[in-house]
């Protein structure tokens, strides 16, 4: 395993979450996450290697802003109409801590919680 494993193209394809959809939704607007939710979310990005899960979270989020006919560096929050672009990155860069899954930093294969990639992420 390593992160060549979770570029586009290559034998692993990173799933879109759909199981944590509605959890990015729900806290980036400050409403309560019934635990079934957050459960089906954390066992998703359980099923993806700590090196691709924020990669992941960022296909996921890409993924949510064009369905809702967002483009790079247009204004606006369509997929998320009570919530600020800075909270929507924060708040998916943040999935993995909440689901206490560790991702993997770099190439050293230093650890973390919080995705770094997904809250610099200019699109989101």
């Amino acid at each position: 395993s390593g992160p060549w494993m979770c570029y586009p193209g290559q034998a692993f394809q990173v799933p879109a979450l759909p199981g944590c959809r509605p959890v990015l939704k729900l806290q980036c607007n400050g409403s309560k996450v019934p635990e079934a939710v957050l459960r089906d979310c954390c066992q998703q990005l359980a099923d993806i290697s700590g090196w691709c899960r924020c990669g992941a979270l960022y296909s996921m989020l890409d993924s949510m802003y064009k369905e809702h006919g967002m483009q790079e560096g247009q204004a606006g929050t369509g997929a998320f109409p009570h919530c600020r672009r800075e909270v929507v990155k924060l708040t998916a860069a943040s999935i993995t801590a909440v689901c206490r899954l560790p991702i993997v930093v770099d190439a050293s294969g230093d650890g973390a919680y919080v995705c770094k990639d997904v809250a610099a992420y200019p699109d989101a």
